[in-house]
């Protein structure tokens, strides 16, 4: 891509409306636009950045056998009624409209109620279970104050997984297996270090679910976490929490604020014995399914890894989901030789299947290296008049400043790993 087609601009102010570092960053940098209090646009650099959390987070469940699906927004009321959560009274958070034909449905904040009773049309049998679907779909929630940049928005994506399962032996297992994938998923997007699975309320659901929380100055949770172990309870249930039986003392908790980045419920029957979801088993008996729900916002997600790993410059992102790898920056265009050149690079990095941001606007240098700071592409190669005729690149890292003179050959070696 040629940073003169692109289509963004980067931002020398800092948004007037935004409080979080998040937003104000990726506004700045071009990566999205705020259309109002909880809806953003992701612009193409941000859409890519998304795209590649998605990849990951697809790529970790199906590997633990998820089955990727779609389901739709619309709500027909019916079965959140089976379920006693279509009154605004119990949840709080639906947008709600009429048809014109007759009737009110409503916008999904969450999928347990379709998935469950689409399920009874698949499954009757012990032969059928278990079974794990999931999708990346757009929910809605009418928060009352959206805050938080995009980790709180009133329109977000949500990758949620359903687990179906006989009895509590193959859905623990399943369970556990899901807890491993997302804490894979955390490592590849770069926040791995800082994120702990986190004993949290079970809600209606169970005593206890989990949530994975990023530690963060940013974040709007409290958990008390003990690093040396990687233990940590959220301060809504620590004192419900045996501390004994988790093999930590309380000495060893230390508050701190975070960030929630997912969370994995144990449903146990209750969608299933509402909407009558059941299996008969090998001895001919019928049993309601046992279920299980776990999320993960991808844009929560991207927020979290700006918020944690920007600095005084901007944004920095893990290459596993930066919206490009490098970013070439050309000086010296009105000289006809040294475009020509930086054109030629440009090629060739292209033609070896990298993928480039081509800075070949006519800016002053100053103002390129400031955007490419602010962008936080992982690696800046600089080309220049002096550069050329010294045959060498200067290659910068952006998380670490690192600076590195190669030639062409090398170049190349160096991003073919």
């Amino acid at each position: 891509m040629r940073q003169s087609k692109l289509f963004t601009k980067t931002r020398k102010e800092i948004p007037a409306d935004e409080v979080s570092k998040n937003a104000q960053l990726l506004i700045q940098a071009g990566y999205i636009y705020k259309n109002m209090a909880g809806v953003y646009t992701f612009l193409p650099l941000g859409l890519r950045v998304i795209e590649k959390i998605k990849s990951i987070i697809q790529d970790e469940m199906n590997t633990i056998g998820g089955q990727e699906m779609y389901m739709p927004s619309l709500q027909d009321a019916g079965i959140w009624q089976k379920t006693d959560r279509w009154s605004d009274d119990k949840v709080d958070v639906w947008f709600k409209t009429e048809l014109k034909a007759g009737g009110e449905i409503g916008l999904a904040w969450t999928h347990e109620e379709v998935i469950t009773d689409l399920m009874r049309q698949y499954v009757s049998s012990y032969k059928d279970l278990p079974f794990y679907a999931y999708h990346i779909q757009t929910k809605f929630r009418n928060e009352m104050r959206a805050k938080s940049g995009i980790m709180r928005t009133r329109e977000f994506w949500m990758k949620d997984l359903y687990s179906f399962s006989k009895n509590e032996t193959e859905h623990h297992k399943f369970y556990e297996e899901c807890a491993l994938a997302y804490m894979r998923i955390f490592t590849r997007i770069g926040i791995g270090d800082k994120t702990y699975k986190t004993f949290a309320s079970g809600g209606a659901f169970t005593k206890f679910s989990h949530e994975f929380q990023t530690l963060a100055e940013a974040g709007e949770d409290v958990v008390y976490v003990c690093e040396e172990k990687g233990i940590a309870v959220n301060e809504e249930v620590l004192l419900q929490v045996d501390l004994s039986d988790l093999g930590v003392t309380r000495d060893e908790l230390k508050k701190r604020k975070s960030i929630e980045v997912g969370n994995i419920f144990s449903l146990g029957t209750k969608f299933s014995e509402a909407l009558g979801l059941t299996f008969m088993d090998e001895t001919g008996v019928s049993k309601p399914v046992i279920m299980g729900s776990y999320g993960i916002g991808p844009a929560r997600a991207m927020g979290t890894v700006v918020d944690l790993l920007a600095d005084d410059k901007g944004i920095v992102w893990p290459e596993s989901i930066a919206p490009f790898l490098i970013h070439l920056i050309t000086l010296n265009n009105d000289d006809e030789e040294v475009r020509d050149w930086a054109d030629g690079i440009y090629d060739s990095l292209v033609e070896n299947k990298l993928e480039v941001l081509y800075d070949d606007r006519e800016n002053r240098a100053g103002e390129k290296f400031a955007d490419s700071d602010l962008m936080g592409i992982p690696y800046r190669v600089v080309l220049s008049k002096k550069n050329k005729l010294a045959g060498i690149f200067e290659v910068v890292t952006r998380a670490t400043g690192e600076i590195k003179l190669i030639n062409e050959a090398e170049l190349l070696n160096l991003f073919l790993k």
